[in-house]
């Protein structure tokens, strides 16, 4: 099938194509699958090198259960945020038993800025907002990030963090409540001053 026709395909669609052999199917399937979830774990864990693991690790599972994949009982990106989801608490409760600080974990800065004032401006921004995302509990966390950066649903979340759409919707307003809180002294400082 020509590479124009499988990019319209849905990913259910091309992880079946993949599992019966075709090369081009996961190609289309990485580049539309491994941004999003990079980003989501770069959210969720603040560290570039655990996020591209993790990415890499829950596009390995996708590949390895594909001759398996059962259409129709979960979508192929439900399926890998919740491996993602799973992948970063095993990460976060693994840095929780270490309790060390290293350069590692100190994200690294971006490298497209219009300019040096509006990128040290962003990055303040950023850095403040990791900073207040990696104080939240876990789970609030991965709501959060989930429903407000990622753009999910309450019902894709929950199917994410196997929980009920209501649990959901306490945990993301639970965590804007006290990103609000944390963030609300510091808007002067983040160049907010001007902003009504």
């Amino acid at each position: 099938m020509p590479r124009d026709d499988l990019a319209i395909l849905s990913d259910e669609a091309l992880l079946v194509l993949y599992a019966n052999g075709d090369p081009v199917a996961a190609r289309l399937l990485t580049q539309r699958l491994a941004p999003r979830v990079f980003a989501y774990a770069m959210r969720v864990l603040g560290d570039r090198a655990e996020a591209e693991d993790i990415t890499q690790e829950g596009l390995l599972r996708l590949w390895r259960i594909a001759p398996d994949w059962r259409q129709g009982e979960a979508q192929v990106t439900t399926w890998l945020y919740r491996v993602a989801t799973n992948l970063a608490t095993d990460r976060l409760r693994a840095r929780k038993r270490r309790q060390a600080d290293t350069l590692d974990d100190v994200p690294e800065p971006g490298d497209d800025r219009p300019d040096v004032v509006t990128g040290m401006i962003e990055a303040d921004r950023m850095a403040a907002l990791q900073a207040a995302l990696a104080s939240l509990p876990d789970r609030q966390r991965q709501a959060v990030v989930l429903r407000h950066i990622e753009g999910m649903t309450n019902p894709e979340i929950a199917q994410i963090l196997e929980i009920g759409v209501e649990a959901v919707e306490s945990l993301t307003a639970r965590g804007k409540r006290a990103l609000s809180a944390l963030l609300s002294g510091k808007k002067e400082e983040l160049g907010y001053d001007d902003v009504i």
